[in-house]
């Protein structure tokens, strides 16, 4: 299977690894030092589910290049979506689906609007994984799942296909009865952890622990999931609960990218997580004082431009 992992950073380039380890034809593309180190070195994935070395690597930064592929797994940061969107014509062909495995309920409609409908799938990437230097992906924490289908949940020939490519690869992953009620359940938990983790500055296992930090938690989750009910979006009576489990589940050190963009001075996604919260909450009459707490927080932060 041809595929195209639009945004090698942390998602796309453990998910892309795994499925070029196991012999599935894939393009990766990446700008800047990490290009150059995946050129230049390979790209190495470590892992508590595996290390592994892809040495060489298909990579480049010009989609151009490639050509029409069965499927493009686009893995770009919220804010680079249309600018990505804009390059990717090249890889898109009669039959290719283009995947989103972002973060926010954003990317599904504005790739429809600038690819056409015909060629967007829904998705979810569940794990936690960031570049650790040029050309290293470090994933933290065991779990690594993708969940992806067709918008209107019809089972397509595509989404067959890239479910076996990851069985043959290894890779925990699903076609779910409904897309859109998953990518919903994956906004909600990682807007709510990734709030959470910038404000306090902190990763999970101090934030659950205090009693404080655990109420921010739950007031987050419980926005958001009223927002998605509001919606009209299929999410489970007590998915708070659930989602409160896993993040109980998890390691102490367990934090998100946002935190880590935040660390870094690199621009970050608040404004399509937290900030989405509070506009969708306002659109459907959903109050969320906590999601509008920390967009405001975060906004002076939100550009980047080094460590503060």
């Amino acid at each position: 299977m041809k595929i195209a992992i639009m945004g090698s950073g942390g998602v796309g380039g453990y998910f892309g690894a795994r499925l070029a380890a196991a012999g599935e034809d894939v393009r990766f593309i990446a700008r800047g030092a990490h290009l150059a180190a995946m050129n230049e070195r390979g790209l190495r994935v470590e892992s508590a589910n595996g290390d592994l070395m892809i040495r060489p690597v298909k990579a480049t930064a010009e989609p151009a290049d490639i050509g029409p592929v069965d499927v493009v797994m686009f893995c770009v940061k919220l804010w680079q979506t249309d600018g990505a969107a804009e390059r990717i014509g090249p890889l898109v062909g009669d039959g290719t689906g283009v995947v989103s495995f972002q973060n926010g309920v954003y990317a599904e409609e504005r790739l429809a609007a600038m690819l056409g409908a015909e060629h967007v799938m829904g998705g979810i990437a569940q794990i936690l994984a960031v570049i650790g230097e040029p050309g290293v992906i470090v994933h933290t924490g065991a779990t690594a799942r993708l969940e992806f289908g067709e918008l209107d949940g019809r089972r397509s020939g595509r989404a067959a296909a890239l479910l076996a490519a990851c069985e043959r690869a290894g890779i925990d992953a699903a076609i779910p009865d409904d897309v859109d009620a998953a990518i919903w359940r994956k906004f909600i938990f990682i807007t709510s952890f990734s709030a959470a983790t910038c404000l306090t500055r902190s990763s999970l296992g101090p934030i659950r622990a205090d009693e404080a930090g655990r109420e921010l938690i739950e007031a987050l989750l419980g926005e958001a999931a009223a927002v998605a009910r509001a919606k009209g979006i299929a999410i489970a009576e007590d998915l708070e609960a659930q989602l409160m489990g896993v993040l109980d589940s998890w390691p102490d050190q367990a934090t998100t990218s946002m935190q880590a963009d935040l660390e870094r001075g690199n621009r970050l996604e608040v404004d399509w997580l937290s900030g989405a919260v509070a506009r969708l909450g306002a659109e459907v009459g959903v109050d969320t004082p906590a999601h509008r707490t920390a967009w405001q927080a975060l906004r002076l932060h939100a550009a980047g431009g080094g460590r503060r």
